[in-house]
């Protein structure tokens, strides 16, 4: 990455913040009457919507159905109109496909499947808008979706990317320095328990790097956390006083 250009001598980044500092989050739940769940994130300029359908009986072949527990079906697709240049394909490319995986393994990480043998969950992702961070505004607007729907999860399972400029670490990346040339990675969390539910990293770390890196990713997604918790309790509450009236 280009040091001078992301990071200023005073030690701050393009946008202004310094560099543990997390893009503003605003996010809202059960956009959508006709889901299960539905959730709307904004992270920075990256938005993302996410839809999920379930637990419901298994849909196309009987070879998926799990005799102990649910198969969960991730989609991510992004919009035409997302980026500066238009997609022509804007789903069903190998990038697509590698992004869907990457959400299938982070929630079967996260999602308590045992509670709904022989069934299916879909979880429906679609980035609106990218600047940076898709699959970590994706994660995150799928776990709200997710508790939207009422399914039981071990933790809230959130996600931020971290990467360095010169020897310092960036975390919650925007598109100018995911795209700088230097190495990231990308970190989804269960963060009472601590564990790791998918680590993605495109580009060569030296070893004595990856601490740091991991570090900065595992604090901004507890930070991350927090936030995705006040906006389920937000949620609650309007609930809670559109039920009573």
């Amino acid at each position: 990455m280009a040091g001078l250009e992301l990071l200023s001598d005073q030690g701050y980044r393009l946008d202004g913040r310094k560099p543990s500092e997390l893009r503003k989050v605003q996010a809202r739940m059960g956009v959508f009457a006709q889901a299960d769940g539905s959730a709307y994130i904004e992270q920075g300029n990256t938005k993302a919507l996410a839809v999920v359908y379930g637990p419901h009986e298994v849909r196309g072949s009987r070879s998926k159905t799990l005799h102990d527990r649910a198969v969960i079906n991730c989609q991510y697709s992004m919009a035409t109109f997302s980026t500066a240049e238009r997609k022509r394909r804007p789903h069903g490319d190998r990038k697509s496909s590698e992004m869907s995986l990457h959400l299938k393994q982070t929630f079967e990480a996260a999602v308590l499947t045992q509670l709904y043998p022989r069934s299916q969950i879909d979880i429906y992702v679609k980035i609106l808008q990218s600047d940076g961070g898709n699959y970590s505004a994706c994660v995150n607007a799928a776990t709200l979706a997710v508790i939207d729907a009422g399914i039981p999860m071990r933790d809230y399972v959130c996600a931020c990317s971290a990467g360095f400029v010169e020897d310092t670490p960036l975390a919650d990346l925007c598109h100018a320095e995911e795209s700088g040339g230097g190495t990231s990675l990308a970190l989804a969390l269960l963060p009472r328990s601590g564990q790791i539910a998918l680590l993605q990293m495109d580009a060569r770390l030296h070893q004595d790097h990856l601490d740091t890196l991991i570090e900065a990713a595992m604090t901004a997604c507890k930070g991350l956390s927090d936030v995705l918790d006040s906006v389920v309790r937000q949620h609650l509450q309007e609930v809670s006083v559109l039920t009573r009236d």
